[in-house]
């Protein structure tokens, strides 16, 4: 222990000789640790942000959307032609009584076109024909006022539940609930606001292919009965008229477990209509957070990659500066092998040196990936579309753990060429 301790104050005295030296010799190990860290921390949060925006959208989900078919008749549209196409009320009760196990199906049937209340028009928001059992598969929730039930449905009335963006839009001053509003030509009451959602940009925005906060949700037999199946609109000076009876349709799983069975039987039922005409397309969130988590880990594999290359060239610059530091000491290392130290003693006096160079490198590395990534976090409320890094203990501790090898293994040949000096030439040395 003596000896132990011994080693480690003649190691520490020896490194305090050289302040400057000692710093530019661990600043690779201290650039590669606080880059590792760094670089972690961001990826850790990008991966939180983009699995929560995923998540939101039900990992026990399917999501099964009406896609508009590459049309092959050309850009002339004829007044009287009909292009239809998509998920149709058929497929709904088909998917309904053979796909097993599901806890329940959705539909979302897209109306109107323009949102309107006094002079303010929203060109941009959504109104979605669908059913009470929505909220609760969508993992939504209600900010104010109540969401859509069944009394709403027999017979349809015009009433409307809004994204937290619309009713922000439409109603700035004014509480949305019991107040009134226009799709196109028909006038809505205002029954509930929900609360806002964080898919604003995310992936999971782009998996909806909407923000959900600009969302307008009306009675699905509202939705069918007022406005029907058959969707005018003009192009190119012409009118063209879209059937869809359905936009979407969700359907829930037990468990994240019977998720990749249930969208196979929801792909072989819909290939039966839909295989040649390409209409469907079927999106099943947990493969989308399986995908998201192997992203992860290819980009943590590179991260290390980086970083050990980092590491690397700091280790190189501690064994260049050891090597020189032996030339330096040779009189002293003959000193002390006249004086009775063994081999070993010289090799752990080195080992020593090289250790503690490393694991203040790395201490240091530490902390400054966690300062950056504490100034990244600041800076993320200023800065659009930017993830706030999440720090996690292991790349720390890991980092850390191959700083210290580094200082070991890049010390080991300089300390064994100082043992193995001949101590009569070493004395001889000025």
């Amino acid at each position: 222990m003596n000896f132990l301790l011994e080693t480690l104050r003649l190691g520490v005295a020896n490194l305090r000789l050289h302040k400057l030296r000692s710093l530019l010799t661990a600043l690779g190990i201290i650039i590669g640790v606080a880059a590792v860290v760094a670089i972690a921390a961001y990826g850790e949060g990008a991966k939180q942000a983009a699995l929560a925006d995923i998540l939101d959208l039900g990992a026990n989900n399917i999501i099964v959307r009406s896609v508009k078919p590459v049309d092959t008749a050309g850009e002339q549209q004829q007044a009287t032609r009909v292009n239809r196409y998509g998920l149709t009320r058929r497929d709904q009760q088909r998917l309904a009584e053979t796909v097993q196990p599901i806890d329940g199906i959705v539909p979302l049937k897209r109306v109107g076109d323009q949102v309107v209340r006094g002079n303010v028009t929203m060109g941009s928001a959504t109104v979605m024909g669908t059913t009470p059992e929505m909220l609760d598969i969508a993992n939504l929730q209600v900010r104010r006022g109540r969401y859509l039930n069944e009394s709403d449905t027999a017979p349809p009335v015009n009433v409307a539940v809004l994204g937290a963006e619309v009713a922000d839009r439409l109603f700035p001053l004014d509480d949305p609930v019991g107040n009134t509003f226009r799709v196109d030509s028909f006038t809505f009451r205002v029954v509930g606001v929900l609360q806002r959602v964080g898919l604003a940009g995310g992936a999971g925005s782009a998996l909806v292919g909407r923000d959900l906060n600009f969302d307008v949700h009306i009675p699905l037999a509202t939705a069918r009965s007022r406005f029907g199946d058959v969707r005018m609109s003009r192009s190119s000076g012409s009118f063209n008229r879209e059937e869809v009876q359905l936009t979407e349709l969700i359907l829930r799983t037990p468990n994240e477990q019977a998720v990749i069975s249930v969208a196979d039987q929801v792909e072989r039922v819909l290939s039966l209509e839909h295989e040649k005409t390409g209409d469907v397309t079927t999106i099943v969130p947990l493969e989308l957070i399986q995908q998201a988590e192997r992203v992860e880990f290819r980009s943590n594999m590179l991260m290390v990659v980086i970083g050990g290359l980092s590491l690397l060239v700091g280790g190189i610059g501690i064994m260049n500066i050891m090597l020189a530091s032996v030339t330096e000491r040779t009189r002293e290392i003959g000193i002390r092998r006249a004086l009775g130290a063994t081999r070993v003693h010289v090799i752990a006096q080195f080992l020593v040196e090289t250790t503690l160079l490393s694991c203040v490198g790395g201490a240091i590395g530490v902390g400054l990936g966690l300062l950056t990534a504490l100034s990244m976090v600041l800076l993320a409320p200023v800065l659009e579309g930017f993830e706030p890094p999440v720090v996690t203990p292991v790349p720390g501790v890991i980092a850390f753990t191959v700083a210290a090898a580094v200082g070991i293994v890049f010390g080991l040949y300089p300390a064994i060429k100082a043992a193995n000096q001949d101590p009569i030439v070493a004395l001889r040395h000025d």
